[in-house]
């Protein structure tokens, strides 16, 4: 059994956001379900299916000193089981010369399990039409 529980999709959304700022693949996976059904996709990269492929994929991403990622523009449809959240991802992909910016939707599928509640999807595609300007997104949303 995970070593955390998640009371509702947002604090396990903003914990799946802090393990990715950290490189923390461990404290990521406690936010992942543990049905051999989850499924993470990357932007532009093939689907990963079940913990240990979704595993091997963060740890591939997160092997650089973790993700410098902030979420906003959040989009939430729910039921008492199932939360869907589409957020706008704003990536740091550059810091010298200066701090250059990716931009990528990604759907996060939140499912309530016995221990609480779980992430089971993660589709992450390039945000077309959202410009790298240097500067962080105008209106960030603190998932917590």
């Amino acid at each position: 059994m995970p070593a955390a529980i998640f009371l509702s999709p947002e604090d396990a959304e903003h914990a799946y956001y802090e393990a990715l700022r950290a490189g923390d693949t461990d404290t990521l996976m406690d936010v992942w379900s543990e049905d051999e059904e989850i499924v993470c996709i990357h932007p532009a990269g093939p689907r990963h299916v079940g913990p240990a492929a979704v595993r091997a994929s963060w740890q591939q991403i997160l092997a650089k000193d973790g993700l410098h990622v902030a979420a906003s523009h959040l989009q939430v449809a729910r039921n008492p089981l199932c939360a869907v959240h589409n957020v706008l991802e704003q990536v740091q992909v550059e810091t010298r010369p200066e701090a250059r910016y990716a931009f990528v939707l990604a759907t996060n599928v939140y499912m309530k399990e016995a221990d609480g509640w779980r992430l089971v999807l993660h589709h992450a595609s390039p945000a077309i039409g959202h410009e790298d300007t240097g500067a962080h997104l105008a209106r960030p949303h603190h998932l917590h």
